[in-house]
């Protein structure tokens, strides 16, 4: 089968948006007041919390996720149902317990039930497991298509932030500077406070930045989710009933000798 890659998401010079959204931006854009100190203190920054909040989030379901259990028991399972083999000297494979005298049937049934009461408990176990593998993957899609939201919002906060930036820049601190070249006095009050906005822009796309990198970690985690679950349902569908096969195979061919 080939393997799922992850879904790139996309870089922040090809955020697409629509005609709505671009009208959206050029309105804000028109609203920021760079000269006011408090908006631009908290410009962005309920987004940037919710990005935070976000990677909380997804930390949280990583971290209590523990896919070598169930790999353990997919081992323990094979293991289980090999351990017919595994005192065989003579003869490998399950005919070599009908070269032997007496009660062979007895004990390979012995054997066998033991054997089967262990991999009901283990296939119960993975079961569980597969469901809740499952459930974790459409948790995930909701989580990717919330980031690439919170993604879209950060970056037309950028966009606005720095459409306002460029505007001010080209008309009023020009204008401030004229001046102050005519009067010769400084004129570093707006000056300033365009590097400070600026830098609070930068912020913003280093937080933009965190959302970028979680789509591929998020989808990276889907496709391992998605390929445990489908060794859960190969074992369970295949590997167990291929086993149970064989029993009754041996166990039918144990008859006949006797």
């Amino acid at each position: 089968a080939e393997e799922k890659k992850p879904e790139p998401a996309p870089a922040p010079e090809e955020v697409k948006l629509t005609a709505e959204e671009k009208a959206m931006v050029d309105a804000f854009a028109q609203k920021i007041d760079i000269t006011n100190s408090q908006q631009v203190l908290q410009y962005g920054s309920a987004c940037q919390k919710k990005i935070g909040d976000f990677s909380e989030a997804a930390l949280a379901k990583v971290s209590t996720k523990d896919l070598g259990e169930v790999g353990n028991m997919i081992t323990d399972l094979i293991g289980e149902l090999k351990s017919f083999d595994a005192n065989e000297e003579q003869q490998k494979g399950i005919l070599g317990f009908f070269k032997k005298k007496g009660d062979q049937i007895d004990n390979l049934k012995t054997k066998y039930n033991k054997a089967e009461t262990n991999v009901e408990n283990i296939q119960s176990m993975l079961e569980g497991h597969q469901v809740q593998l499952l459930k974790d993957i459409a948790m995930l899609d909701k989580m990717y298509e919330l980031n690439m939201a919170y993604f879209k919002e950060l970056s037309m906060y950028i966009l606005a932030g720095k459409k306002k930036l460029a505007d001010v820049r080209a008309k009023e601190l020009q204008q401030a500077m004229d001046k102050a070249k005519a009067s010769g006095l400084p004129a570093r009050d707006l000056s300033d406070q365009c590097e400070r906005f600026e830098k609070k822009l930068y912020d913003l796309e280093l937080t933009r930045n965190i959302s970028l990198q979680m789509g591929p970690q998020i989808r990276l985690l889907q496709n391992n989710n998605s390929m445990m679950a489908e060794k859960i349902q190969s074992t369970i569908v295949n590997t167990i009933p291929l086993w149970k096969n064989q029993m009754v195979l041996a166990l039918g061919l144990a008859h006949s000798q006797q």
